[in-house]
């Protein structure tokens, strides 16, 4: 092996950054670690910008502050590794809604991503099925089985609960249906405590006493300055040599390593390096692993996305109502399916001047279609359906801004767990120097693709035969 190290991680996302922090505190001095980003703009889905003079999020908004075992969360130390911490900040206002029938309407409390805990909780929203939750005498789930969120809990609660709580509020994160999304992968706790419990209510109350919050702990965090800090600050603390525009179109083992081909076809640099962190969507991996890995490739390719659009205005002294937010159930007819009161929600974005800034979601997995639409006309819409949710004409927007994420969120079908333990046990067996990171593998949210990212870079240590530091 020579010395130093050359570490290539493809993907410039914060699952490829926090793999190329982690590389260089934990991997031997001297490690050369190269990132290629084949856009021109690092951060993949964290991306801060500017709207009539202020600044806002036009990807992901923000973080959880802990982990599911209560610590704090990956993306919580990341900051904190990187001098940030100090800039976290928290919604200051934390009440949200659903529109159910036209109208605004409390989420109702004490579920676990929209599943109840107590039924008489969610009755403002949603008519439990009566008696359906019901001791059979053995764990509402397999010890290893995985099942759709929504199929279980269409069983145990009916339609009603799944319609207008749960698929809204997964529909949020993922832009996907509950009947669709894995149970073990989108909701891995409530999956532990349904391999032990008999009823539903008490798996969900056994994952929340599982994850215990401290009264009045925030769960959600940002960075003042933007989410992009985080990027910047990854970058510098990396040290790593950054390649922007650079696409890796080839991997090819070699005896000591890999060759990567970047860059046109025309003309091709040659990249020779000891270990590949792959941090790209499942899509993209499956090409760069169809050469060394057909059969790991197949099971990595088959996950499917969902595309969405991000329209945020800012609109002069609006009447808005006191919330963060609120999220569309389908059955509602509406193009949108979450919207986010920015300088509401989060009060260092407030300004004197009663400028508020809204964004709303559009795009359901399936209904990409909707996402040919001009941003003209999806801003115009989004505009005549936030007014008619809110009950009250907005004011015309003096600024607006249009982002297209597409193909932006992975859609784990049931059994996505299992896909991917055995597609990574095969790259292990044959190449350990070519590790997956990010979404597309371990779940969305910042927190998990840190996290996916750092744990990407312990197994290439490990695999280069090196001792962390």
């Amino acid at each position: 092996m020579r010395q130093p190290w050359r570490v290539a991680v493809v993907g410039g996302g914060i699952a490829g950054l926090a793999a190329a922090v982690r590389l260089r505190d934990r991997a031997p001095a001297g490690t050369e670690i190269t990132v290629y980003e084949q856009s021109g703009v690092l951060g993949g889905k964290l991306r801060s910008g500017e709207l009539a003079g202020q600044p806002v999020e036009f990807g992901a908004e923000s973080f959880l502050m802990r982990d599911p075992t209560g610590a704090e969360s990956a993306a919580v130390a990341l900051a904190r590794r990187l001098g940030l911490a100090e800039k976290i900040v928290h919604p200051t206002v934390g009440r949200a809604a659903l529109v159910i029938d036209g109208g605004l309407r409390p989420i109702p409390g004490g579920t676990l991503v929209g599943v109840p805990g107590d039924l008489d909780r969610v009755a403002t929203v949603a008519r439990p099925a009566a008696d359906a939750d019901t001791d059979g005498g053995r764990p509402l789930v397999g010890p290893d089985a995985d099942v759709s969120v929504g199929a279980l809990v269409r069983s145990r609660f009916g339609n009603e609960v799944v319609e207008r709580l749960v698929d809204p509020m997964l529909g949020g994160v993922y832009a996907g249906r509950a009947d669709d999304l894995s149970l073990v992968t989108t909701m891995p706790a409530l999956a532990r405590t349904a391999r032990v419990e008999h009823t539903l209510v008490g798996a969900v109350r056994a994952a929340q006493a599982a994850a215990p919050r401290a009264p009045g702990a925030p769960v959600f965090g940002t960075l003042a300055g933007g989410l992009s800090t985080l990027i910047e600050a990854a970058v510098t603390a990396s040290g790593a040599t950054v390649r922007r525009d650079a696409a890796v179109r080839e991997l090819t083992p070699t005896g000591t390593g890999w060759r990567l081909t970047v860059g046109p076809t025309r003309d091709p640099e040659l990249v020779d390096v000891d270990a590949v962190v792959l941090a790209v969507p499942a899509r993209p991996a499956a090409r760069l692993l169809a050469g060394p890995a057909p059969a790991v490739a197949a099971g990595v390719g088959a996950l499917d996305y969902a595309s969405v659009a991000l329209v945020t205005m800012a609109l002069p002294q609006p009447r808005l109502p006191e919330l963060s937010g609120f999220l569309v159930p389908s059955t509602e007819g509406l193009l949108i399916k979450a919207a986010t009161f920015f300088t509401t929600k989060w009060g260092h974005l407030r300004r004197p001047d009663g400028l508020a800034l809204v964004r709303a979601s559009v795009g359901r997995y399936g209904e990409e279609a909707h996402l040919q639409r001009p941003d003209t006309d999806l801003a115009a819409t989004v505009h005549r359906e936030l007014s008619a949710v809110l009950g009250t004409p907005l004011p015309a927007p003096v600024d607006g801004h249009v982002q297209r994420w597409g193909g932006a969120l992975p859609q784990y079908a049931p059994g996505h767990a299992d896909r991917l333990g055995a597609a990574r046990t095969a790259l292990r067996a044959a190449h350990p120097t070519l590790v997956l990171a990010g979404a597309g593998y371990d779940g969305v949210g910042i927190p998990v693709c840190v996290r996916s990212g750092e744990t990407a870079a312990e197994e290439i240590i490990t695999a280069l035969g090196g001792s962390a530091r």
